[in-house]
């Protein structure tokens, strides 16, 4: 089902979810179990491709979940209609009601959380590809199965094929090459692969967030839901937490650090904005300043490495 007010149709009263954080459903959902920790997802509204990313945890929990049904043959497939009149109309039998039959049924309550591999992908494959990607033609299910080998041709031949690389750099040890996939609609795409959690993330965004409080090292004060626990070192090759290692950034300063176009000088500990970024105001403006936190010697080592990987002439040590 689509998020938001776009629902696939009326039968329920849809579903808590944040595109780029986290997607819920519940117990009634085709599917409902399928989906695992350290699953690839994709995500689309119905219209286009959103994104991609890992789920990191899946919390569940006992509920309710009001349900709207046909007032002749009791299905939940019905369509509420913008400008016909009646308002409702049933798939199942086609019968059509100015009001459903409403009841609360007991579902299990799910919630993936998917933010810290999050690679957006806005518009990139419509909704005629997407569907032309699925392995059942016509399957209408919230999370569908989808053909991961065909859905990565797809991207790569879109010029997306850095974007997941870099997902697997966030997320390591991802088996790419898997023949088949799960979907999730929001559409999301839920795909079964390996992949090593990072285990400890959260402690770990603990532990900077008591260090620095709500602060982006580059940018300063912004609300803690945006900022997210940004390692200074890849930790896709080195698969553990440093508890100097990392530092508070925002979303958008967080890939962009990953991606090398935001560095720091560590001879100065001075911003570096790549050419790529220069055109854009908010990060031009970040160039040759200074990060708003203290840094450990540690994290200024880290920082080196980070120059040395990402800027074509080495900082001299001090």
């Amino acid at each position: 089902m689509a998020a938001g007010k776009d629902r696939g149709h009326a039968g329920n009263t849809g579903y808590d979810d944040q595109i780029d954080a986290y997607y819920s459903w519940d117990s009634k959902v085709p599917n409902h179990t399928a989906i695992q920790r350290g699953d690839v997802v994709a995500l689309w509204d119905k219209k286009s491709l959103l994104g991609v990313s890992v789920v990191e945890v899946i919390q569940q929990s006992a509920g309710f979940k009001t349900q709207f049904r046909c007032v002749e043959c009791n299905a939940t497939r019905i369509h509420a209609r913008k400008n016909a009149s009646p308002r409702y109309r049933c798939s199942k039998c086609r019968a059509e009601f100015e009001r459903p039959v409403a009841s609360n049924v007991p579902v299990t309550q799910y919630t993936a959380r998917h933010d810290a591999a999050w690679t957006p992908l806005e518009g990139l494959l419509d909704a005629e590809e997407l569907r032309s990607l699925t392995v059942h033609q016509g399957d209408i299910n919230a999370m569908r199965p989808l053909d991961w080998a065909a859905f990565r041709a797809a991207l790569t031949a879109k010029g997306a094929g850095l974007a997941l690389e870099r997902l697997g750099a966030r997320t390591p040890d991802l088996v790419w090459d898997r023949d088949t996939t799960l979907a999730v609609d929001f559409a999301h795409g839920f795909l079964h692969t390996m992949v090593r959690v990072r285990r400890g993330q959260r402690q770990f965004r603990r532990h900077l967030l008591s260090d620095h409080g709500n602060l982006c090292a580059f940018t300063g004060a912004a609300p803690e839901r945006v900022l997210e626990a940004g390692h200074l070192y890849s930790y896709a090759r080195l698969g553990s937490h440093h508890a100097h290692g990392g530092l508070m950034l925002r979303r958008d300063i967080h890939r962009l650090f990953d991606d090398g176009l935001l560095a720091v000088d560590p001879s100065r500990l001075r911003v570096d904005v790549a050419a790529d970024l220069e055109t854009y105001p908010q990060y031009a403006r970040l160039h040759d300043g200074e990060l708003v936190v203290p840094l450990r010697d540690e994290q200024v080592d880290w920082l080196y490495k980070h120059w040395e990987e990402h800027r074509t002439e080495p900082a001299p040590r001090a």
